[in-house]
């Protein structure tokens, strides 16, 4: 590694080009966004050092498309009691053992400080090792808390407000959480009894571990400068919301995604070639949501009682074996050639541009938010959120822009029924439904100014510039 960290130092630029150190959550949503922007930085000439664990450098390495500008650095991964051999990431291990993921990180602070002494990168940016700002700045290097992570949901969850309100209190209740913290910017942005219930599960964390939220909000308190994955036109409220909060600039990325470079195959093309334009429903509920089976049905019973042709990507269910097995009874029978539940990976961006797409039932991740909103086929939005950001995603789309339809759940246990999906449905589809039409008129003006010509571009110069400015006093 000595050898590599002098060789890094003789390509150090003079004084024009940045030099980025990333240290994310040990998760492959955080590795994934992180490589991302680092792509995005090394286009444009810029040197990453991304410290990583060691054996996952193999999962993410493909995607590095600028080996010559992005090294990876590989960390001695600490020993843990109680984590099993060889994890590593939050892939590795339950729910109940992410404690462990997190020990594991706070473990590595000597190596970190040792690498940031040797590479001296101009910023370092991370998210849950709330630590590296104190490591960074006696040596002169500034700290970012980088997130793709909702806006609106950081506001909720770990603002100022929030965090001092929960400290203050003996328990914390799932009624306090339900509501939105003091100053919150848009009222009428709340939690179900259900998510509430989710999130109190998140914040009891062992004794003696540190939650994921206090984590955050000590990450955000502590660094220099916050960056976030996003734009001003979806969180303009919560990002000057979060600016006057922890007192420090914030930088946006912007969130479109690249548009696709392969074409969509075959057998979707001609699936969806058979049905007039705007007809069909899309469904994906993303590649980490497993559906219970009784759930399963419920949803797949919505799409058919519809009436309306669709294409839905599903993971099997649990209590199933297969997507077959989990069909209701005589399903596919009935459902004939108008209708697709397929198991595996699916082409979703090329999917949502194709002409024959009206509906698009989403789970409301980052990910299929931005593509949807960008999407060539102008469908219109259902929401089905699961957890975390997903569920305010949906609210930002259901509550402030009212230009999405959430599918009712039960408040208790945030289950949906074929009658909350195809009332959902047919909100969306129908052109006579009032409803619906000011929820297609809104989001077609939430989508403009986000389709205009270098929308997405100016973000990302507006943020190299502006770490450019803080690391060499440009103006």
């Amino acid at each position: 590694m000595f050898d590599l960290l002098m060789s890094m130092e003789k390509e150090k630029s003079d004084g024009s080009t940045l030099h980025i150190a990333m240290y994310p959550w040990f998760a492959f949503g955080h590795f994934i966004p992180y490589m991302d922007l680092s792509n995005k930085l090394a286009e444009k000439g810029h040197t990453i050092s991304f410290i990583i664990p060691p054996t996952t450098i193999s999962k993410v390495e493909h995607l590095n498309r600028f080996p010559k500008l992005i090294t990876f650095y590989p960390i001695t991964y600490p020993n843990v009691e109680g984590l099993p051999l060889g994890a590593e990431t939050t892939n590795d291990v339950p729910v109940s053992s992410l404690h462990l993921i997190s020990t594991a990180m706070d473990k590595t602070q000597n190596e970190i400080e040792f690498l940031l002494r040797k590479l001296k990168p101009h910023f370092i940016l991370y998210n849950f090792a709330y630590w590296v700002s104190k490591l960074a700045r006696p040596l002169g290097i500034k700290s970012m808390h980088y997130t793709n992570a909702s806006a609106a949901a950081t506001a909720y969850n770990v603002s100022s407000a929030t965090h001092h309100n929960l400290k203050e209190m003996k328990k914390i209740t799932e009624a306090e959480l339900m509501k939105p913290p003091r100053g919150y910017p848009d009222s009428s942005i709340h939690l179900h009894f259900h998510e509430a219930r989710d999130h109190l599960m998140m914040r009891n964390v062992k004794p003696g571990a540190i939650n994921m939220f206090d984590r955050l909000y000590m990450s955000l308190a502590e660094c220099d400068i916050i960056g976030i994955k996003t734009c001003r036109e979806i969180d303009g409220l919560f990002i000057d919301f979060l600016e006057k909060d922890f007192g420090k600039p914030i930088l946006l990325t912007g969130s479109l995604p690249d548009p696709p470079t392969n074409p969509l195959e075959k057998k979707w093309l001609d699936f969806l070639g058979q049905f007039k334009p705007n007809s069909v429903i899309y469904c994906c509920l993303g590649s980490e949501s497993i559906l219970t089976k009784s759930q399963f049905q419920e949803l797949a019973l919505g799409l058919e009682l519809s009436g309306f042709p669709f294409l839905a990507a599903l993971r099997t269910p649990s209590g199933a074996d297969s997507i077959e097995e989990a069909l209701p009874d005589g399903f596919q029978e009935r459902i004939g050639e108008r209708g697709v539940i397929h198991g595996g990976w699916i082409q979703q961006p090329q999917i949502l541009n194709h002409p024959s797409i009206g509906c698009f039932i989403t789970h409301c991740g980052g990910g299929s938010f931005s593509e949807a909103l960008v999407a060539k086929s102008k469908c219109v939005l259902v929401l089905l959120p699961n957890r975390g950001d997903q569920i305010f995603y949906a609210r930002i789309l259901e509550k402030t822009f009212k230009a999405g339809i959430e599918v009712e759940k039960s408040e208790e246990e945030g289950l949906f029924t074929i009658e909350g999906v195809f009332k959902a449905i047919k909100t969306a589809m129908e052109d006579d439904n009032e409803v619906g039409k000011e929820v297609r008129a809104n989001l077609a003006k939430l989508r403009q100014p986000i389709l205009s010509d270098n929308f997405q571009s100016s973000y990302f110069d507006d943020f190299v510039n502006k770490l450019k400015a803080l690391a060499f006093g440009m103006k």
